[in-house]
């Protein structure tokens, strides 16, 4: 198939979006470091992502950013994770964009609690025990 995007390889966009473990693995953890850590703060040396900044937004850049967090859990769903993991997850979103939608205090919440970071690691941990072939080494 011929393209006009130099370097691009639709097989490997293919693998990306496949439902194999693996995949679900990058895609999640993409997701939580655009929602959690895409930026530092200079100065503090403190990652923030798009739930940080979408919370400076009145209520619906809580709602916007809790909505994303929201693909996190759509995915731990379809890897089968079990209904009370799920329940947690949900429960950590719910807390992350309640507080977060009260002014000044739950911008500096959203900073500090991170939702996407406790439900990554729930994904992990579910990963690691039911799917170990798709651990990926970081050399970092």
């Amino acid at each position: 198939m011929a393209t006009n995007f130099p370097g691009f390889d639709p097989a490997t966009v293919r693998a990306h979006l496949s439902g194999d473990a693996s995949a679900v693995r990058l895609r999640v953890e993409m997701m939580e470091r655009v929602l959690e850590r895409v930026f530092v703060i200079p100065g503090l040396n403190r990652p923030i992502g798009l739930d940080a900044i979408l919370g400076l937004l009145p209520i619906a850049g809580d709602a916007i950013a809790g909505i994303m967090g929201l693909y996190i859990v759509w995915e731990a769903r379809n890897l089968g994770m079990s209904k009370l993991s799920i329940a947690r997850m949900l429960a950590n979103i719910g807390i992350d964009t309640a507080i977060g939608a009260i002014p000044i205090a739950g911008d500096l919440f959203d900073v500090m609690f991170r939702s996407n970071s406790k439900n990554l690691r729930l994904v992990k941990r579910y990963l690691d025990k039911h799917h170990p072939g798709s651990a990926i080494v970081n050399a970092r």
